[in-house]
């Protein structure tokens, strides 16, 4: 892998990092899930692509009882995705076309077919086993009511999270029954995961992204939510920055990299996950569940630059990932935001004008200093799929008590090749989620030779992402919706939102656009376009 200059900035100061939900990227050996087989065969794909780095969700033993984040094993690869051996290849192969490889870990719970909480459940109260996990009594006269009122981590549902076994105790879980809280306050926890990361940054892999990264702390005496006073029970607490600084410690050994999972409304909190010993990224949710809103866009930029901007971290941007509704649909409905609570289904779409507008939004997203996240097949432009009631697999469905559609419907495997079996994602079996009908009009094959297809589009514009360098942003005076912006190399970004078109700044050449300029030269409507001053 080529070495950046001493001078440079480090690669994850403005990588495009592509996440790839194995299960649904490619079939290898056509049994109906995605695999590492299939990930290494298109890796030339996202070697053309431009992809700096490749996000793995959890590629662990699981029982998949939310999406393989209920992980059994870190130190074993699923065997419905192949094997350990399969995954080092897989990691080298990638770094010979200089495309670096970034793991999943959830260091907040794990199964509960993981070794640790099957020998606590068989254990017993009082056992040391019990001590890695929060074992409770009930609370009332027999010890049958949760030990406190703490609400599901899944939107919408308001199934308990604690569960009692037959010998009367309970044991936490912020998610599914199946997803045991680990106790962070356990010196055997922690060494248990700085010694999972050595393990993974010893088969190369360039960095982690950390899941739910301010849930893992809690209040030693797991008061109740109502009237606990502040800090928060069990969100944000202090004592995760001396588990990060240790973690930190580790990945300075191997040049590794850190990206969390942060969702939190305060910036001040928020960048101290960012401090130089600390974190080196975290993900930008403001951005991502922002509507397509020419005024609270800029504010969203504007605010994740400021609060990166005290501890010198890079910011990241996403349109979407494996929990949000894809960006096509979201951005073709009435309310372009997201938010899990208002989740539902048949809610309206008009899928090109979400088209158009993601267009526009993939050459914002690209044009802003930082890091970007491409969910795998964004660049296909694929929309959120309707998946039979009788088919969702997602937790977050039967948990909402069926109101919440799920996740499943931006997890549907992709369309390879036209003309061929279940749109080339496998030749053999039906995929683990159907694929909607005429979804083969996606398929990668088609749109790759196509100059105004999604994947040009982001092959074009990922290729052209140096023009705009590593230096700042500053916003260039505009009509009302429409975001105008320079960057410190002299190129520039314009995104018209409003309803007429837009004239153009000042500038040498045009060196891309989401749709074609009106005939008087303008910029349209829900367009963006790359300039050179």
């Amino acid at each position: 892998m080529a070495q950046s200059r001493p001078d440079a900035a480090p690669w994850w100061h403005s990588a495009v990092i592509y996440q790839v939900y194995v299960r649904s990227f490619a079939d290898g050996d056509g049994d109906g899930t995605g695999d590492l087989a299939g990930v290494r065969a298109r890796l030339p794909y996202l070697a053309e692509l431009g992809v700096d780095a490749l996000w793995f969700t959890p590629w662990y033993v699981s029982p998949l009882k939310d999406g393989g984040y209920d992980v059994a094993d870190y130190r074993a690869i699923d065997p419905a995705f192949g094997t350990l051996a399969e995954a080092e290849k897989l990691i080298a192969e990638a770094g010979e076309l200089g495309i670096r490889t970034i793991v999943d870990i959830v260091p907040n719970h794990v199964s509960d077919q993981h070794p640790w909480f099957r020998a606590a459940r068989d254990a017993g109260p009082g056992s040391p086993e019990r001590e890695l996990f929060h074992f409770r009594p009930g609370r009332g006269p027999d010890g049958s009511l949760p030990p406190n009122d703490w609400p599901s981590e899944f939107v919408g549902s308001t199934d308990p999270v604690w569960t009692r076994l037959p010998d009367g105790e309970w044991y936490l879980h912020l998610f599914t029954p199946e997803q045991p809280d680990l106790n962070w306050a356990h010196p055997a926890v922690r060494q248990e995961h700085e010694d999972i990361l050595r393990f993974w940054f010893e088969r190369g892999v360039a960095g982690v992204r950390i899941d739910s990264a301010a849930l893992l702390a809690k209040d030693p005496e797991l008061p109740d939510l109502a009237s606990a006073p502040d800090p928060h029970p069990y969100v944000d607490r202090d004592e995760l920055h001396d588990i990060y600084r240790s973690w930190r410690a580790v990945a300075d050994a191997y040049d590794g990299v850190f990206v969390g999972e942060v969702w939190l409304p305060d910036a001040e909190r928020f960048a101290r996950y960012l401090r130089p010993d600390e974190l080196h990224t975290a993900f930008n949710f403001s951005f991502l569940s922002c509507p397509w809103d020419a005024e609270r866009l800029r504010t969203s930029i504007d605010t994740t630059l400021a609060e990166h901007a005290p501890v010198g971290a890079p910011a990241t941007w996403v349109l979407c990932n494996h929990d949000v509704t894809r960006t096509v649909t979201r951005y073709g409905r009435a309310d372009t935001g997201f938010d899990f609570a208002t989740k539902a289904f048949g809610t309206p779409t008009d899928l090109a004008l979400g088209t158009r507008r993601a267009r526009a939004a993939a050459l914002l997203s690209l044009a802003l200093p930082g890091s970007v996240y491409l969910y795998q097949g964004e660049e296909l432009g694929l929309p959120e799929a309707d998946i039979p009631l009788d088919r969702i697999q997602d937790p977050m469905h039967a948990r909402s008590g069926g109101t919440d559609p799920g996740r499943d419907g931006c997890r549907v495997p992709l369309p390879w090749g036209v003309g061929e079996p279940y749109a080339g994602f496998g030749a053999q079996a039906e995929p683990w989620l159907p694929q909607p009908e005429g979804w083969a009009a996606y398929a990668a094959d088609r749109q790759a030779d196509d100059p105004g297809s999604m994947l040009t589009l982001y092959r074009r514009a990922i290729a052209l992402r140096p023009e705009f360098g590593d230096g700042p942003l500053t916003w260039l005076p505009s009509s009302d919706g429409v975001l105008a912006f320079a960057r410190a190399s002299g190129a520039l970004c314009v995104v018209n939102l409003s309803n007429t078109p837009a004239d153009l700044p000042a500038h040498t050449e045009l060196l891309l656009s989401s749709a074609p300029l009106d005939a008087d030269g303008r910029l349209p409507q829900d367009t963006a376009v790359w300039l050179r001053a």
